[in-house]
């Protein structure tokens, strides 16, 4: 095996399994050489197995070289194939031998058919080392070679020529003896030829991979080779027999040559990766100085040729001078051209040590060795530009001294682990440590080492630069860049370090979630310099108010909102925290909403919402910093600039919302709503005038939920600082307004074709006119698809935002109007705003808060307050509608201060489509009448008659229920 890791990689083949071919070839080699010692029993069975014996060896040996030939490709395929034919060739001349001897009984003849069999055996066999011979990479290789080859058979053939071949006896005695003796001089000649070619291959294999099979092969050919070579010997050569112990070498040649295929199948099935194989450059050392020595040593043969022959007293031949003078030519050729090829590799192997030495010495890397004992040998002269220090001055000295006392063991780990790593799988390893330059400083190297004789090259190289880079990029990742305070990530990251700690004082750690109140309006006003300015300042008073080397952190999550992180002290009992905890948040606060003076000396004030959470045994961070969003929240609820501790009603409620809202969102897919009306009566005569459009949401369980139950926070616009629920929230009620329009106007124009002629009042949002998702003619493509006229649509409008830019609702009214639209104006006298809008708008029918509806009978100041503003609307010519009338009484009052319709459940309440056609075909409600009503605030001018200029023109005046909740709806406390 030629790499180690092979044999560890299975060891399951180097017992018993992998023996087992080696003790059969043994055995029967063995059997055959004893039964050649002891005759094998008879001479005819002796002749017999000297002759097919051998023939069947060869035979063998040709099957399997064949076999594996045909059977595997490579470079090495045809010398297999060659090797078959070598051993065919000598298996014919083995049988032919047979047949002369055990057939026909009589002497071989000399020359005969088997001879030429037993010659044509070399040939392939020298071609086939050929093929297996490391191939030259150019033509002085080639030559080499060659005169490597003709070096040691040139040797062998004087030597031979001196001991056995010169004496077959002058060549011009007799001729016919000459050529039967120089025929059977071809064996030898030939053996030397392969010979050759065996030395040369032993030097020149050209793979390790298959270095067991072709050494098996050398052995075969060499063995046999020897075995020809006494055979042609004068002193066997005329007493052998066949059977003899010679045939054993022959046959043991033949059997190892059939096993060599067997050893290459065998080293390709355990042939390790190409990774875990060692390198050959320097494993055989010993090769190399015999390659170098063949050809001395073949200019020794030769003269030890000569010094035979004439230590013998005899001349020296002539075959053997020519032979001897051509080997020393060859020699003096061969040198000469290693000597040419020393010369260029001295020349190539300078210029790479000085391409060497000028990369090293070039480099802006430096180049340590250090030996075992962390000595440092050498030093590139790349370290006075790098660690400002001389090459000379640091070689010398302990590498341990140079490095940071802090990362000194880290290194030495490092160090120690690398070495105990096998080559193969870990060739270098890379470290990062501080080194001490020469001023005194420490800079960040990176460094990577390699194994070197049992020491250590460090290629290191000055990463400070980047190791401040990335320590500023980590700040910035970390940290807001307008205040410097720690961001969310950084945040969420120390809130998860102190909630998992196994402190004491973990019990009593808080988060506090802080929003700025008002901090719009500063944007809005003084511009968004100032607001950064506010932030920055805040941000520092906040950074003042947390307690440093504690634990406590400070931190901006974005926009106006804060946090802070405060960690416990250990207190056990739960009130004592939490009164510690709300005393640094209510002095935070107070801190906070003090004056902030911005750009060219303008005072601001903001408020602050302070949310506080515990970190409870099994609250994850996450869930902690929920918690604390929520009771801020719940602050800005609460009226603002107030601290609250957060509850786990507080996560009720979210969750319930949520479940709402989900709910919701299905319904308004699923077709879960539904349209119920409630009539509009004139007080005057007690006719159903108009219908006002009511949605509903009916549950699985058959419960019909009024807006209020489950739009109130929407409705309210995302007031309390929730901004991003507010947004989807409004999206919704956005998308039940639109289908409550279209469900409104197509049941209107189905009444209409019925013979039901009332307009339907529906209720809208006036930010919902000015929405930019709403069409502009979005109205009028509504009524023209179900054919309902224009002026059969009363548009209420329910917003009260003083947000709304009332130029673009106008110009949005205007356009209604002129095309049959009436309006009217929900809420009136409930704020400013709607004053506002009565100033700028285009109204038709005011319809009453129902807070003035509700005390105008019990209350004297609400009953003026109410009597005038329905003369106001009177004054206007404007129609009047009194929601949420419920009791006899109120109607009474308010048709004598003016009203001129009314619904409510003095009337009826909401109506499903049959009940509402029923009422409709009945047409009107009894109306209570009283000449004299009792009234508590005292008597009034009581108007009848008319509608102002309105009243004859349009007695079908509508309402829509108001904003949040109707006169049928139970009021729900605040979410």
């Amino acid at each position: 095996m030629s790499a180690t890791g092979a044999v560890l990689a299975r060891p399951a083949l180097s017992g018993g399994a992998r023996l087992l071919p080696q003790v059969v070839l043994a055995l029967v080699c063995g059997g055959y050489a004893v039964g050649a010692v002891l005759g094998w029993g008879s001479s005819e069975l002796a002749v017999f197995m000297g002759d097919f014996g051998l023939a069947a060896a060869a035979l063998a040996a040709a099957a399997s070289c064949l076999w594996h030939g045909r059977r595997n490709s490579g470079r090495m395929r045809p010398a297999w194939l060659l090797f078959a034919a070598s051993s065919a060739m000598t298996a014919l001349g083995n049988g032919t031998w047979g047949w002369y001897e055990v057939v026909l009984g009589r002497p071989v003849p000399t020359p005969s058919f088997a001879d030429v069999c037993f010659l044509l055996f070399a040939p392939p066999a020298i071609v086939g080392m050929l093929v297996l011979a490391k191939r030259p990479e150019n033509r002085a290789g080639w030559i080499c070679l060659g005169l490597d080859a003709w070096l040691i058979a040139g040797s062998l053939m004087t030597l031979s020529w001196s001991l056995a071949l010169a004496h077959t006896g002058p060549l011009g005695e007799d001729a016919a003896s000459v050529a039967r003796r120089a025929f059977s001089l071809a064996y030898p000649l030939l053996d030397i030829v392969l010979v050759s070619m065996v030395i040369v291959l032993h030097f020149r294999r050209s793979s390790s991979a298959s270095r067991p099979a072709v050494n098996t092969a050398i052995g075969a050919f060499a063995l046999t080779v020897l075995c020809d070579a006494l055979f042609t010997s004068p002193l066997l050569h005329e007493h052998y027999r066949s059977g003899q112990i010679l045939d054993a070498g022959w046959f043991a040649g033949s059997m190892l040559l059939a096993y060599a295929p067997w050893v290459a199948r065998r080293d390709a099935a355990e042939a390790p990766p190409p990774a875990a194989r060692r390198p050959e450059g320097r494993s055989r050392p010993t090769a190399g100085a015999f390659a170098a020595l063949a050809p001395y040593l073949a200019a020794a043969v030769c003269t030890l040729g000569i010094l035979f022959n004439l230590m013998d007293g005899r001349p020296v031949d002539g075959v053997v001078l020519f032979t001897a003078c051509a080997v020393v030519l060859a020699l003096l050729v061969r040198q000469a051209i290693m000597l040419m090829d020393n010369i260029a590799l001295t020349q190539e192997l300078a210029q790479a040590e000085n391409h060497f030495r000028s990369l090293v010495q070039s480099s802006s890397d430096v180049i340590m060795i250090a030996a075992p004992t962390g000595i440092l040998r050498y030093v590139s002269p790349a370290a006075s530009g790098v660690y400002g220090r001389d090459a000379g001055e640091l070689e010398g000295s302990e590498l341990a001294s140079l490095i940071h006392p802090e990362d000194l063991g880290p290194v030495v780990h490092e160090v120690r682990r690398f070495l105990a790593a096998s080559p193969c799988e870990e060739p270098t390893t890379r470290i990062e440590c501080r080194f001490r330059s020469g001023s005194g400083d420490w800079l960040n190297v990176e460094s990577t080492i390699n194994r070197h004789h049992g020491g250590l090259i460090f290629n290191s190289r000055d990463v400070t630069e980047r190791v401040r880079l990335q320590a500023q990029l980590q700040h910035s990742a970390e940290h807001d860049p307008l205040t410097d305070l720690p961001n969310r990530a950084l945040f969420t990251k120390r809130v998860r370090h102190a909630v998992g700690g196994r402190r004491r004082t973990d019990a009593g750690t808080a988060v506090l979630f802080i929003d700025l109140d008002g901090f719009k309006a500063v944007n809005d006003t003084v511009g968004h310099q100032a607001g950064d300015e506010l932030l920055v300042q805040a941000a520092r008073r906040l950074q003042e108010s947390v307690r440093s080397g504690s634990g406590d952190c400070a931190a901006r999550l974005g926009g106006d909102e804060f946090a802070a992180l405060i960690v416990g002290d250990g207190a056990d009992d739960t009130s004592t925290r939490e009164c510690r905890i709300l005393e640094i948040a209510d002095r935070l606060r107070a801190r906070l909403s003090q004056p902030y003076r911005v750009e060219d000396g303008t005072e601001v004030r903001v408020a602050a919402s302070i949310g506080v959470a515990f970190a409870e045994p099994g609250t994850s961070p996450g869930a902690l910093m929920r918690n604390a969003d929520l009771a801020m929240y719940r602050a800005k609820a609460a009226g603002k600039n107030r601290v609250e501790l957060y509850a786990p009603q507080m996560q009720a409620d979210v969750a319930r919302r949520a479940e709402v809202q989900t709910r919701l969102r299905a319904a308004l897919h699923d077709g879960e709503f539904v349209l119920l009306h409630q009539p509009v009566v004139e007080l005057a005569t007690g006719r159903i005038t108009a219908v006002a459009a009511q949605p509903r949401w009916r549950s699985a369980q058959g419960i019909l939920f009024t807006p209020a139950e489950f739009l109130r926070v929407a409705d309210n616009n995302g007031r309390g600082g929730d901004h991003g629920r507010a947004g989807e929230e409004g999206a919704r009620t956005a998308e039940l307004t639109r289908w409550t329009l279209e469900a409104a106007v197509e049941q209107a124009a189905q009444r209409r074709r019925d013979g039901h002629v009332l307009p339907v009042c529906v209720r809208l949002p006036a930010g919902r006119l000015v929405d930019k998702s709403m069409p502009p003619k979005a109205v009028e493509t509504l009524l023209a698809r179900h054919g309902l006229p224009s002026g059969a649509l009363i548009l209420e409008l329910t917003d009260s935002d003083p947000r709304v830019p009332l130029d673009e609702l106008e110009h949005r009214l205007g356009a209604l109007r002129r095309l049959g639209v009436r309006i009217a104006l929900d809420g009136f006298g409930s704020g400013y705003a709607a004053i506002r809008a009565l100033r700028r708008l285009p109204i038709d029918v005011l319809k009453l808060d129902q807070g003035l509806v509700e005390g105008v009978v019990e209350s004297s100041r609400l009953h003026k307050i109410t009597s005038g503003l329905l003369r106001i609307g009177g004054d206007l010519g404007m129609q009047s509608i009194a929601e949420g009338v419920d009791l006899p009484e109120q109607l009474v009052t308010l048709r004598g201060m003016g009203c001129t319709h009314a619904q409510g459940m003095a009337f009826s309440g909401p109506l499903d489509e049959h009940r509402l056609r029923r009422a409709l075909t009945r047409g009107s409600y009894p109306v209570p009448r009283s000449d004299a009503p009792v009234l508590v605030g005292g008597g009034l001018p009581v108007r009848h008659g008319g509608y102002g200029g309105h009243g004859p023109r349009r007695p079908e005046a509508v309402h829509t229920h108001p904003p949040t909740r109707s006169n049928t709806e139970t009021p729900v406390p605040p979410t």
